[in-house]
């Protein structure tokens, strides 16, 4: 039995139609508010009841038709790895500090006049952003040698990376924010830690607005798994990458409120 789609879907729209109504050209634009809906209507009711895909089975015996994805879990920390309850809610206590800071006083440091030598890279240029905020030393995988002994008034900072003042990053809007922290995570993933990404990461979690965009929420947990996959490789306590990857954990743990992926102490 056929269904009057209106006794379900009442119009929205009531339009009245005069003689002729019915001879509507659906091929020709219309030429009025009322033909345009009546155009619509005709069209409607030309779609059959039921749509039936036309699926060629031969395309379902492919072997690869079924993909499969799973989730990384979150290494545990190895014994006497792992930092203390009161360590962690003291991390997050200072963060919240420096997060307040750099809100409170964006105006005043986006105003600063940057230095001439500080070219911020476009919005979209993430291989720009990566030697911006790693140097060309860690960008290209030199290693630096005796000779790159400088002091610090003569740093090149192309070479070793802009630190993230408080100048630069109070003119990142949240899509650059994001985007520069997507970008530094997946270089992370392939790479190793060094303190130029820890600063960087550190800096951006700082300016990143809650609550999360998905997309946010998703770099941030790939962060933690990251660090805790790398923490797990490590053979010394004293190792000097421990508290950072531990403190980078922390804040999208508890912070971030990611509790799945927090630190547990014995």
């Amino acid at each position: 039995m056929k269904c009057d789609a209106e006794d379900l879907m009442p119009r929205m729209l009531p339009v009245e139609f005069g003689e002729g109504s019915t001879d509507v050209d659906l091929k020709a634009p219309p030429r009025n508010p009322q033909e345009y809906l009546r155009q619509v209507q005709l069209e409607a009711s030309l779609c059959p009841e039921v749509a039936v895909a036309q699926i060629d089975p031969k395309k379902l015996k492919k072997k690869k038709q079924t993909v499969n994805a799973s989730v990384a879990e979150c290494h545990a920390a190895p014994v006497g790895f792992c930092p203390s309850l009161s360590w962690q809610r003291q991390q997050v206590g200072h963060f919240s500090d420096v997060r307040q800071s750099i809100a409170k006083n964006r105006k005043h440091w986006s105003s600063h006049n940057l230095d001439d030598n500080v070219l911020m890279p476009k919005l979209t240029d993430e291989e720009g952003w990566k030697r911006f905020c790693l140097g060309e030393k860690v960008y290209l995988g030199t290693s630096p040698s005796h000779t790159d002994a400088e002091p610090e008034a003569a740093l090149d900072y192309s070479k070793v990376g802009f630190p993230p003042f408080q100048s630069i990053v109070s003119r990142l809007n949240q899509s650059t924010v994001l985007m520069v922290l997507e970008t530094l995570i997946t270089w992370f993933e392939e790479q190793d830690f060094v303190p130029q990404l820890g600063r960087w990461l550190y800096a951006l979690l700082a300016c990143l607005e809650k609550p999360l965009l998905p997309e946010a929420h998703s770099s941030i947990r790939q962060l933690a798994r990251r660090c805790a996959q790398l923490r797990s490789t490590l053979e010394s306590q004293e190792d000097e990458k421990l508290p950072a990857l531990n403190l980078l954990i922390c804040l999208v743990a508890r912070y971030f409120e990611q509790n799945d992926l927090a630190d547990q102490p014995e």
